[in-house]
């Protein structure tokens, strides 16, 4: 039976994780374009939401503790994924450049599942931001809920769940808007304007961390 010390963990869980989700970001942006695209959208979907899901229970278990004490891994980790945005970014703002290829959401051909899914991985798990919120952050606050932590843990998950399901699937109600190249073109300089910032980021806070 659920208890309410179990339901007030679950429901702070989701506040929370959807909190740190539901932001304009690497993973997301990516989720939505492939949903606009209809390209790959379940595996993309199933791929970030387990990627959550991992994490999350990782932070519960204790591993946001370890990889605050393992010091020389977070700048590592934040010139990598730096590298990566910056890459992404230089693509989506050659994208935004390039009114043909835009087109290719009606006609052209898209990336294959292989490469869909390396990218989404990529994103989720080379972004530093992923391990300092989800598993650093959502760990450590699980852990004050002492035996209700996997009630907070659950209720996170659920509104990865939720979020992820509703982003990648939803975005097709946005197709009309999209069916014209010039908000392709809109999408794809924010995205580009995004990772760069994001990227700058995680340099600066590779430069101090080190």
């Amino acid at each position: 039976m659920l208890t309410s010390a179990a339901l007030l963990a679950a429901v702070s869980g989701l506040a929370l994780g959807l909190g740190l989700i539901v932001a304009i970001g690497a993973q997301n942006a990516f989720v939505l374009r492939q949903g606009l695209r209809l390209e790959h959208v379940a595996a993309v979907v199933a791929v970030c939401a387990l990627s959550d899901l991992a994490l999350i229970f990782a932070g519960v278990l204790g591993a946001g503790e370890v990889l605050e004490r393992v010091s020389w891994l977070v700048p590592v980790v934040c010139f990598a994924g730096a590298a990566f945005l910056l890459g992404y970014g230089a693509l989506a703002a050659r994208r935004a450049l390039r009114p043909g290829v835009l087109l290719s959401d009606a006609a052209g051909i898209g990336a294959g599942l292989a490469v869909t899914v390396g990218t989404c991985l990529a994103l989720t798990w080379l972004n530093p931001h992923v391990y300092l919120d989800t598993v650093v952050l959502l760990g450590s606050t699980a852990s004050t809920y002492g035996d209700q932590r996997w009630a907070f843990a659950v209720g996170a998950g659920i509104g990865s769940i939720v979020w992820f399901t509703g982003l990648g699937f939803g975005a097709r109600l946005l197709r009309p808007v999209f069916a014209r190249p010039v908000a392709w073109r809109v999408l794809d300089g924010v995205i580009a304007a995004v990772m760069t910032l994001l990227a700058v980021s995680l340099l600066v806070r590779g430069i101090a961390e080190a």
